[in-house]
Parts: structure tokens; C-alpha cells; sequence
């Protein structure tokens, strides 16, 4: 249908557009719509949305009333023990919602008389007033119904979808849950703020009065503005429209050189064979730390032998979604399918996984290779989809990524070293901008970054200023910057051709007016009182900005309006956006090349089980990432040594996502072999079998 619908689409803005020519014939309009939409697949999408759409003066609920009366009797069980059983609270503006739910047992009992007959409730007893006006008013209140009472079935699925949509937002809220609590009663506030307030504050460098910070932003604002008005006319990578629309030149790709080729192709000849298995108990051997983190969860000491064995079976099995039987070896002790399964069990769970990764994040950045890479200070926030075939409530439906199935994504943060820092499992396809905060708050050792690059999906006026706030330089990038709103805060400013495309005023004085509850806020999500995913939905709850998000929104807009001007400005701004982008990617399909089991889907059902086994697969990446980096490294010292030609600027543009020398199929082996000097001899490049020099 959303094909069908895009023809349509497509056709109608043909049409519109020939509207404004009154000299367009009905020929000329048809050959430009053919031009576009050939009529025959024209005719065939209307009659599909035909068949698919109600008519116009049909009934807007008639097939789906018929399907919320038989799905009645599944809803009739559970609603006395939903009520019963939790104990809901609720904002002002959603109290009549919850006070309809909680009288919705009391109602089902009633019997039903000669007024009030079967299938219906008293009018007199229900609340009209959670009934949004449309379609649900039809169902609610259908003309045939006796007088003085409501549709039963549909009052009922009327009201728990008036609270569904409002536990979402939270504003009804579990009090005793952690998922769903209410997250305004989680902001610190009186002597909990008194004495965070200073340590948080001083930690952002954030003041009690902005009116300091608030000019010095002004002047940045004013001075992009400028710079870049100066710039249009110079260089000419930047117009503005009659619109006052603003386009930037499309970025030409940059040929690899032949020497980055041959340097490419030599190191990756070079790169020792390696089994998945003893490529993870060889990076285990080079930091101690890594099998220490793997603590029982008895938390006692573990008097397992060659316990780094099973945990590398474990995960083995977790990270290429192979299951058991292909790390099994039943004459090894640490082999069997009972002592994986019980180190599996007892060992590998997601607080594990992040203390094994600091080793592997802080060995990184002490790699000369890594560091010619980036300095640990970009970083990337970007989701790999996963189809999820199993039954499970953390899955959503996305027909882009998941056909007519359900998935879930594995958002993951990545420096421009290579090496993951961070990674959270969210349902379906969200919006990245309601996570990216909580993500980089997740990272447990290594390199804080400070730049923070992410899709376009993360736009958001909200997200720019709280991460501004926070301590971070946000660098979404942009895929459709003509439509991106510009902002200015002095109106009387002359920006020449530039003037036109600052058509938004920032109103500084809402900021501060709430600056108050703004710092309130961003310190109780740096002290990790309350999760940014939970504030954003609080600020704008069902997509309604309160005052506070607004001030918000209109604090990041200062920044928003900076990073687009240096994004359309500055080549080698933009380009380094790109790279960190590329370099997600690299990752991304390193891990779909090493979660190839079960074709690649992830058979979890609770979320728990998702961040286990994607927690394993991101530590087995980190050891991949820090193994190619550590023999990248001497394979590069030893070109050196032998005279071939290394430059610096092709050795930047090496991926630590080479994986032709890794086997990652078959039977997996966990013996780590003699290697003299504590390195694996290097392959000859120039042997027709790359057997080790």
C-alpha cells in the first residue's frame, strides 16, 4: 500500500504543479504525470487503496468493531488483575484516564436489565470525557445503541488505549516499577538537589546565573552567521534559494590512491590465520582483567579449571549465534555442554561484559596505529536491526527492516579508534534521539568523547541542547538540510543573502526563565538520577513541547544553527562526519558477518536475554577490533623495517575490520598455541599460500 500510495503521491504533485500553467492542456498534464507514473501502475494503485480504504461516507470502524468484540472476552480476564494488582499514579491531565480504568472491573460486573441490556454500560456510569472525538466516538456511542447507555466492548478498548498512549508518555506511571515509574518524581529535588547542585554544576561548568553563558553564545551564533555569509559568494559550495533555502555541494568521493590500495591488500595478506576461539583466549592472555571481570553471580570465587576456556566457548556460541554443539569438545573438561552451559548461566551477564571491555578500551588508544586513526575524542551512535522470529514484547514491526516480521535494534557507540564503547537494546526502530544520551552515558571505561555523531534520526532541537549541556559537541548528520530550520536571536541582524534563511528567532528570555529547572534537569541526568530517554518523553509528551522543553528546544537551537552553518561552510567538517559514519558501517558488517547463525536473527524473547547476547557479541567485536590493530600495528613496523612505502595519510584510512584471515565457521577450536616472543609469526605476503615468513 505504501508503494501504491507514493504513485499516487507522485501523480497528484505532477498535477498540482501544472495547475499554476493555465495554458497546460489535459494532454500535456497526462504526459507529464506519465513521465513520472505510467498510467497503467496508476490505475492499478487507486484501485488497490480502493479495495484497502473505507469509502468516504462508510463507516470508519466497522471492520475493527466486529474485531474488538471478539477480542472482548481475552481483555474481560486480566483487567481485574491489572487493577488489583498495580498500583498506578498519574499526572493531573491524565487522572480522568486512570480513574476510567480503575472503574472498568466495578462496570464489567454489572449485570445486565431491560435499560441496560447485554453488551452495553450505563451511560450514567462511564467517563464520556476520555473519549477522543472521531472514529472512536462512532464506536463508543454507535446510533443504534439503546438509550442512555455506551457500547461496551469499545468504551472498554477505548479507555485501554487512552491508557496505553499514556503510559508511554508516563504521564500514568507504576509507582513501584523501574521501568515504568514516573521520571519528574526522579529529579533531584530538595536536599538531594542542595547538595548535588554544586559537585553537578561544577562538573558541567554550568552557572547558577546564564546570563554570562548566554552572551557568549549569542556572539558564536553571530560570528557563524557572518563567516559563512562572506563565504557564499567566495567559494560557491554554498547557495541560498528564493526561498531562502540553504544547499551545499554534494561531497565528491575520494578515490583510493594505488599506494592505499597495495598498502590495503599487503597488510591484510600479512595478518596471521585465526580461529574466532583462540583469537578471544589470545586477547584474553594479553589482559588479565578481561577474565577477572567474570565474576560467579553467586558472587563467590570460582574454583573452575581453565575457566577462560568456557567463557570463551560461551561466547562463542552467544556472539556467533551458533548455540552449543560447535564449541563443544566432550573429551575437555572446560568443552563440555554442562560446563558452558553453567558458565554461560552463572558468569556471562551484561554488568560482566562491561568491566571485560575496559581492558580492551584503554589497550586501544596505546596502539600507535589506533592513534592514527582518531584521538579517542569522536564517536559514533548508530543501530544494527535485528529480525526477532520469536513471540517477544520488546519486538516492533518495521516493514523497511523487518519485512512483515518484528525486530529490535542494537544501538552501539564507536569511536574513531575502532573500539565500542557502549551498546543498549531498544524495540522496534525508534528514534535514536530518544537514547543516544542514555547510550553514551552506558560507556564503563576508555576515552570519554566529546563530539557525538549520529543519523539524521537523532535530529532534535531538545537532544542538541541537553547534549550541549552535558558536556558534548552533537554532529547529527543532515539529509535534508534544505528543509533544516535556521535560527537567529538578534532580528535586526544584516547577514546579507543569508538573511532570508534565518527565519527563526530564539527567544533567550524563555531560557531564562526556566534556566532554574534546566539545570535541575540536566544534573539529575548526569548524576544518573533519571534516564534522558525518560526526560525527553517528559518534556514533550505525545509530541506537545511543555514550557520547560521549549526553553530547551530553544537553547539547542543556537547550536543546531552552528553545526548546520559549519556543515555546509566547512568540507572537512563534514567529512569527518562522513568518516565516523563509514566507520559504524565497517562495524555493523563486521557483525553481521560474525552473528551469521540461525540466519543471522536473534531468537530472544525478553529484553534481558537481547542485552546478554548482544553484549557478547559486542565484547567478541572489541576483541576482533583490538587483535587486527595490535598485528595492523607490527605488520606496519615491519613494511617499515623492509623499505616499502608506508604513508601517513594512507595508514589514517586502514580499517580495524579486516576478517578474511578470521574464520568464524565451522567447528571452533580453544587451544591457544606457542607463540614465541608473545606475537603469532606474520604471513609472507608474497607466498602463494601466505604461510608465515
Amino acid at each position: 500500500m505504501a508503494r501504491d500510495a507514493a504513485r499516487c503521491a507522485a501523480a497528484v504533485a505532477v498535477l498540482l504543479e501544472s495547475s499554476s500553467d493555465s495554458s497546460a492542456s489535459l494532454r500535456t498534464i497526462w504526459e507529464a504525470i506519465d513521465a513520472v507514473v505510467p498510467r497503467d501502475e496508476l490505475r492499478a494503485a487507486v484501485a488497490n487503496i480502493g479495495e484497502l480504504t473505507p469509502a468516504p461516507d462508510g463507516d470508519a470502524g466497522g471492520e475493527w468493531r466486529a474485531d474488538i468484540v471478539e477480542r472482548y472476552a481475552v481483555v474481560r480476564r486480566f483487567l481485574p488483575q491489572l487493577c488489583q494488582t498495580i498500583d498506578f499514579g498519574a499526572t493531573a491531565e491524565a487522572a480522568p484516564v486512570l480513574g476510567a480504568l480503575q472503574k472498568l472491573p466495578a462496570l464489567l460486573d454489572a449485570r445486565a436489565s431491560r435499560r441496560v441490556p447485554a453488551g452495553y454500560l450505563d451511560a450514567t456510569l462511564v467517563a464520556p470525557e476520555v473519549v477522543p472525538p472521531g472514529w472512536w466516538r462512532q464506536l463508543v456511542f454507535p446510533s443504534d445503541r439503546p438509550k442512555g447507555t455506551v457500547h461496551r466492548a469499545a468504551y472498554v478498548f477505548c479507555v485501554l488505549e487512552q491508557f496505553h498512549q499514556r503510559l508511554r508518555r508516563r504521564d500514568i506511571f507504576a509507582t513501584a516499577s523501574s521501568r515504568w515509574a514516573d521520571p519528574r518524581a526522579r529529579l533531584l529535588s530538595g536536599p538531594a538537589w542542595e547538595a548535588a547542585r554544586g559537585p553537578a554544576l561544577n562538573a558541567l561548568q554550568l552557572p547558577l546565573d546564564p546570563e554570562e553563558l548566554l552572551a557568549s553564545h549569542a556572539r558564536d551564533l553571530d560570528e557563524a552567521w557572518r563567516h559563512v555569509a562572506e563565504e557564499l559568494g567566495a567559494t560557491g559550495a554554498v547557495t541560498v534559494d528564493a526561498d531562502g533555502r540553504l544547499h551545499a555541494a554534494a561531497l565528491d568521493a575520494i578515490a583510493d590512491p594505488p599506494s592505499l590500495t597495495a598498502l590495503r591488500q599487503r597488510c591484510e595478506a600479512m595478518l596471521p590465520k585465526v580461529d574466532i576461539g583462540e583469537l578471544l583466549l589470545e586477547a584474553m592472555s594479553w589482559h588479565p582483567g578481561f577474565v577477572e571481570a567474570f565474576t560467579a553471580a553467586s558472587g563467590g570465587d570460582s574454583r573452575l579449571g581453565d575457566l577462560q576456556v568456557s567463557i570463551a566457548a560461551a561466547l562463542t556460541a552467544h556472539a556467533l549465534n551458533v548455540g552449543y554443539t560447535p564449541v563443544i569438545s566432550p573429551g575437555v573438561k572446560a568443552l563440555t555442554r554442562a560446563r558452558i552451559s553453567h558458565v554461560d548461566q552463572n558468569y556471562l551477564r551484561a554488568e560482566n561484559f562491561a568491566v571485560a571491555n575496559t581492558p580492551l578500551m584503554q589497550a586501544q588508544p596505546g596502539i600507535a596505529l589506533a592513534r592514527a586513526w582518531g584521538g579517542g575524542l569522536v564517536a559514533g551512535v548508530d543501530g544494527i536491526r535485528f529480525v526477532v522470529p520469536v513471540r517477544s514484547i520488546d519486538a516492533r514491526p518495521n516493514p523497511k527492516y523487518f519485512g512483515r516480521r518484528r525486530g529490535a535494534t542494537w544501538l552501539n557507540l564507536l569511536n574513531d579508534q575502532g573500539i565500542g564503547l557502549a551498546g543498549k537494546v531498544v524495540s522496534g526502530t525508534p528514534r535514536d534521539s530518544l537514547h543516544v544520551i542514555d547510550l553514551i552515558y552506558r560507556q564503563e571505561g576508555g576515552i570519554r568523547p566529546e563530539v557525538i555523531v549520529t543519523d539524521t534520526g537523532s535530529y532534535s532541537d531538545i537532544v542538541f541542547g541537553l547534549l550541549q549541556l552535558l558536556g558534548f559537541d552533537y554532529r547529527p548528520q543532515l539529509a535534508d538540510l534544505p528543509d533544516a530550520k535556521l535560527w537567529r536571536i538578534d532580528p535586526d541582524a544584516d547577514y546579507g543573502q543569508l538573511t532570508a534563511a534565518a527565519r527563526g528567532r530564539i527567544d533567550l528570555g524563555r531560557v531564562r526563565q526556566h534556566w532554574p529547572d534546566i539545570a535541575r534537569l540536566v544534573a539529575s541526568i548526569h548524576t544518573g538520577a533519571v534516564s534522558a530517554h525518560d526526560v525527553i518523553r517528559m518534556l514533550a509528551p505525545g509530541g506537545n513541547v511543555t514550557q520547560l522543553g521549549d526553553a530547551l528546544a530553544h537553547y539547542g537551537r543556537i547550536f543546531k544553527t552552528i553545526h548546520v552553518l559549519a556543515y555546509v561552510d566547512d568540507e572537512a567538517y563534514r567529512r569527518q562526519i562522513k568518516g565516523i559514519r563509514n566507520l559504524q558501517e565497517g562495524r555493523h558488517d563486521l557483525a553481521r558477518h560474525v552473528f551469521h547463525g540461525r540466519k543471522g536473527e536473534l531468537y530472544q524473547a525478553y529484553r534481558e536475554g537481547m542485552e546478554d547476547q548482544l553484549g557478547a557479541l559486542g565484547l567478541v567485536l572489541n576483541c576482533i577490533t583490538l587483535w587486527n590493530t595490535v598485528y595492523l600495528d607490527i605488520a606496519l613496523d615491519r613494511l617499515r623495517v623492509e623499505g616499502h612505502p608506508v604513508a601517513d595519510e594512507d595508514v589514517a584510512r586502514l580499517s580495524p575490520y579486516m576478517r578474511r584471515h578470521l574464520n568464524v565457521h565451522g567447528h571452533y577450536p580453544f587451544h591457544l598455541p606457542e607463540m614465541g616472543g608473545g606475537r603469532r609469526a606474520l604471513r609472507d605476503p608474497d607466498s602463494p599460500d601466505g604461510d608465515p615468513d
